[in-house]
């Protein structure tokens, strides 16, 4: 069965549809099979990946209105894509039964068709990423080295905490990694502090900033595809290759 991977944080703009986008890449290209999933609802995973409009998202699967959709990309990844529902969907699911286990009980019947399912949460802490880290055996945190980013942490972790207490038992939180790193000072002094409270659980690879990581969404093309040898390409090498050691 896939190795199921939610990767969050509730502060926004802190890389993590460019990492499962790069990192989901970097796995298929080691050979692995690979689904991602898109639970945002400003859907820019599935805008990224894909040049045609869905008619059928994780938002109507979520709701009990149709079947999980998973669209192939190539071979050995493919998308369940995210549409603008999602945007109600806090709404829409607050009454239902269960509402916390809906991800796991639609991803379990396909799991073992993939190695690894990575998922693209939304930046909020609402039912929408309880379902992803209710499915998920371990979350992992793209982080910048700022000093709000890090203030913000201390509440993902209680919902981390609560989740593994009360829902998800099995949960454990994989990795904590470093994106838009530019080695100032100010990233230097957050990155010693992050070492501090997480230990070993932080990667020692880090995103550092490029200008390739931006422009390859807007070609639908992954990092690899559009900028090989750019640093972007090595770095998210680098940390697949690190968190493969950890998964594997």
């Amino acid at each position: 069965m896939g190795k199921i991977i939610a990767v969050a944080n509730h502060k926004g703009g802190v890389g993590k549809t460019t990492s499962v986008a790069c990192i989901g890449a970097s796995l298929v290209g080691k050979g692995y099979r690979v689904l991602l999933v898109d639970l945002d609802a400003q859907q820019n995973l599935t805008t990224s990946l894909l040049q045609e409009e869905v008619e059928i998202s994780i938002y109507e699967a979520l709701i009990g209105k149709a079947a999980l959709p998973i669209i192939p990309l190539k071979e050995n990844l493919s998308l369940v894509p995210a549409g603008l529902g999602l945007a109600r969907a806090e709404i829409d699911l607050s009454t239902r039964i269960a509402r916390e286990q809906i991800l796991k009980n639609l991803l379990e019947p396909v799991a073992g068709e993939y190695d690894f399912i990575l998922i693209d949460c939304p930046p909020s802490l609402g039912i929408i990423t309880t379902n992803a880290l209710t499915a998920g055996e371990e979350v992992i945190i793209p982080l910048t080295a700022e000093v709000l980013p890090l203030k913000g942490l201390n509440m993902l972790d209680e919902v981390i905490d609560e989740i593994r207490r009360t829902i998800n038992k099995s949960l454990k939180l994989g990795a904590v990694f470093f994106t838009r790193y530019n080695n100032r000072k100010l990233n230097n002094i957050v990155e010693d502090a992050i070492k501090a409270k997480y230990g070993e659980i932080v990667c020692t690879s880090r995103i550092r900033e490029n200008i390739s990581i931006a422009e390859a969404p807007a070609t639908c093309a992954d990092i690899y595809e559009y900028a090989p040898t750019s640093n972007g390409a090595k770095d998210y090498q680098a940390l697949t290759e690190e968190l493969l050691q950890r998964w594997i």
